[in-house]
């Protein structure tokens, strides 16, 4: 039996886990987001909060920003954004104004979430844009990656 979840969304969230693979390495906490259109990867990065000494610099803002530069537009339409981990109200926030199309993500967050947990942030009625909302695609990886990472912490 061929597992399709994978099969259709595996690359994308396997180039995301790269980029919070990479994160990781800079010491980082390892989350990482890709930036699809038309099957291609517009943009990808992992958090950099540390690094840039900004808190706003989470992997989904990054990736976000980098797709808007490339295409010239502050709106994604037509572009899906995989991350490693559930989106944080600040950044499900930032898919909501850049009107992502779908969101994919792996972990669930239950302390830091705005998805599936927490605030639920595109339930609000304030919600101006809600994208198609995918969990669980590569969960294991991505929660084994953050518990490798925050075990090593300690």
């Amino acid at each position: 039996m061929v597992n399709r979840t994978k099969a259709k969304y595996g690359s994308f969230m396997d180039a995301a886990l790269e980029e919070a693979r990479q994160a990781a390495a800079r010491g980082e906490v390892p989350v990482g987001a890709v930036v699809v259109r038309d099957g291609a990867i517009l943009a990808s990065a992992g958090n950099r909060t540390r690094e840039r000494n900004d808190p706003t610099a989470h992997a989904e803002i990054v990736a976000i920003r980098e797709a808007c530069e490339r295409l010239g537009s502050e709106r994604l339409p037509d572009a899906d954004l995989y991350v490693t981990l559930e989106p944080c109200a600040m950044c499900a926030g930032a898919i909501s104004f850049a009107r992502i199309r779908r969101l994919y993500f792996g972990a669930e967050d239950e302390k830091g979430g705005a998805v599936t947990n927490g605030a639920r942030f595109f339930s609000l009625p304030t919600c101006h844009h809600a994208p198609e909302v995918y969990a669980g695609i590569g969960e294991s990886d991505a929660a084994d990656l953050l518990k490798a990472f925050f075990r090593a912490q300690r």
